[in-house]
């Protein structure tokens, strides 16, 4: 571990202030966001009173929000400027975080989550995009790596603070979730006035309108392709947190419990020597077998009678998980026409359809198969998260063959 924290100084040390200003701010607001968000449920309905309909809808208006707008904060952010549209984030989540606490109707808390998921849909894109605009080519795969570790460390330690907190009765804790994204937000402001040069190359530039943004986008195949095979890997790791904890049962929560803690160690341990590995590589190959890891995972979540089995199959599925999510942001810093980085990277959060797709087709699967039918329950998700590959292999087919096109069809309007 020691080894580990030296890697990321040594590398940070090496990237551009901003950078190091991000990830940081990445590590505080992901810890403060799971510091009291995860524990939403619980408070709507044991404090509040509202039934598992309400609350689940609530809870659900955050992440079809945030993946449909995701698109917007990524366009604003290339037509308006990074700066601007982080900053208004912040401030705007802050206040949500403040409703929270005040709110008594069920409408309020519909709009405040919503707010919340469109929040997170105009700050990620944007910052992914200014991480590359700051960043060059040979170490963008480095600050993604650590921007994906950060996101862990801090959705790690969150809980853990709001559990001893006491999230789940006491919703002060949304206070100090608000007080840390206005920090957050005043951070940026000072980051704005002392790093607005023309070294960053992140002021706005040619004007496009929504539709040719998107008439731009919806033209490059290659971005295409990597959208729909990462449906599918979306998909499969909603299983984690849905189907497989279905599938175990109350009966196993010790196991389910030793599964999450494996998926964290696994990232902590083979996060950085896998990526250093894979950066030998193109993406796309990376993407092709993390989903092919992903898949053979999910497969192995049905053999519960077995602990090794199960552990094994965490290992292959977190493997899988590490190559998608990192890869898959330095694939996209690599297509993107700078002038419209904020724009792909928001429109990436389409991907996030698959969340919700993978996690009712888990559910129904249990339904119609029952819990005794794991092979065939594990064995179709399996298959689903493998149509992945061929679409990843459409996409490094033409990147591969026919270079000359893709950059044709980045500038085109």
């Amino acid at each position: 571990m020691h080894k580990l924290f030296d890697l990321i100084k040594k590398k940070t040390l090496t990237f551009h202030p901003l950078v190091w200003a991000l990830l940081f701010g990445t590590f505080i607001s992901r810890a403060g966001f799971f510091m009291s968000i995860p524990f939403l449920g619980i408070y709507l309905h044991e404090i509040k009173g509202y039934d598992n309909a309400i609350t689940g809808a609530i809870l659900g208006v955050s992440f079809f929000i945030s993946t449909f707008a995701s698109f917007l904060g990524g366009a604003w952010s290339d037509r308006f400027g990074r700066f601007p549209v982080m900053i208004f984030s912040m401030f705007v989540w802050a206040m949500v975080f403040i409703g929270l606490i005040l709110a008594n109707e069920i409408w309020q808390f519909f709009l405040l989550n919503a707010l919340s998921g469109f929040c997170r849909s105009l700050f990620e894109p944007t910052a992914r995009a200014l991480l590359v605009d700051v960043t060059t080519p040979d170490k963008r795969i480095d600050v993604f790596n650590i921007r994906y570790f950060a996101i862990n460390i801090g959705g790690a330690i969150g809980p853990l603070v709001g559990l001893s907190l006491g999230s789940s009765k006491n919703p002060m804790t949304f206070l100090i979730t608000a007080i840390i994204y206005f920090i957050c937000g005043v951070l940026l402001i000072i980051c704005k006035s002392k790093f607005t040069t023309s070294e960053n190359n992140i002021t706005p530039t040619e004007k496009f309108t929504l539709k040719s943004i998107m008439r731009i986008i919806a033209a490059d195949k290659v971005f295409r392709f990597f959208l729909i095979g990462n449906i599918f890997t979306t998909g499969a790791y909603a299983q984690l947190d849905t189907t497989l904890s279905q599938y175990l049962g109350t009966k196993h929560v010790s196991i389910y419990s030793i599964l999450f803690a494996a998926n964290a160690i696994t990232i902590l341990l083979l996060q950085f020597p896998i990526v250093k590995i894979m950066k030998k590589h193109q993406p796309l190959t990376a993407l092709k077998i993390g989903s092919f890891l992903f898949a053979l995972g999910i497969l192995g979540f049905a053999f519960s009678n077995s602990m090794i089995l199960l552990v094994l199959s965490i290992i292959l599925f977190t493997v899988g998980e590490i190559l998608c999510f990192i890869i898959g942001d330095v694939l996209i810093s690599d297509i993107a026409p700078k002038h419209l980085r904020g724009a792909y990277f928001g429109a990436a959060g389409l991907q996030f359809i698959g969340q919700s797709a993978g996690a009712m087709i888990g559910g129904l699967l249990l339904s119609i198969l029952g819990i005794n039918n794991g092979i065939l329950i594990f064995g179709i998700l399996s298959l689903l998260t493998l149509s992945a590959y061929p679409f990843f292999q459409f996409g490094q087919t033409l990147l591969t063959n026919d270079l000359s096109f893709h950059q044709n069809t980045k500038m085109s309007k």
